[in-house]
This record gives C-alpha cells, structure tokens and sequence, in this order.
C-alpha cells in the first residue's frame, strides 16, 4: 500500500519535499513529465515511509496525500 501519493498532474517538480524527508526517500524522478512538463517528485521506498507528512505540509500545490 502506498503511504505518499503524488497527484502528478499538479506537481511542479519544486523539490521543497526532498529536502524535508527525514528519510530521504524522496526524490524528484526523471523518467516521465507530467501535462505541464515537470518532472514530480516520487517516493522511492514506501515501505520505508513512517507517514510523517512532513513532504504533504511544505507542498505549495497541495501535491502530496498521506495514507496512514
């Protein structure tokens, strides 16, 4: 089950997640851009996420969802 979901269509590829993860499992990928031509941000261990939704609260456009 994934705990950080992306909403890739309004993710702008800002990288404010990846430096709050105190697990430095975020990461902005570089495979496919999205509509708007970003490339967003992913989560590259979900099993190693502990549901802090630090990346979900400094998200600017609301991005990011945390399942617990």
């Amino acid at each position: 089950m994934e705990k950080m979901q992306v909403r890739f269509e309004r993710c702008k590829g800002c990288g404010l997640c990846v430096t709050v993860c105190p697990k430095q499992i975020v990461a902005l990928q570089k495979e496919h851009r999205n509509e708007k031509g970003y490339f967003t941000a992913e989560c590259t261990d979900q099993d190693a996420c502990i549901s802090c939704a630090m990346c979900a609260m400094i998200c600017p456009d609301c991005a990011i969802t945390i399942q617990k």
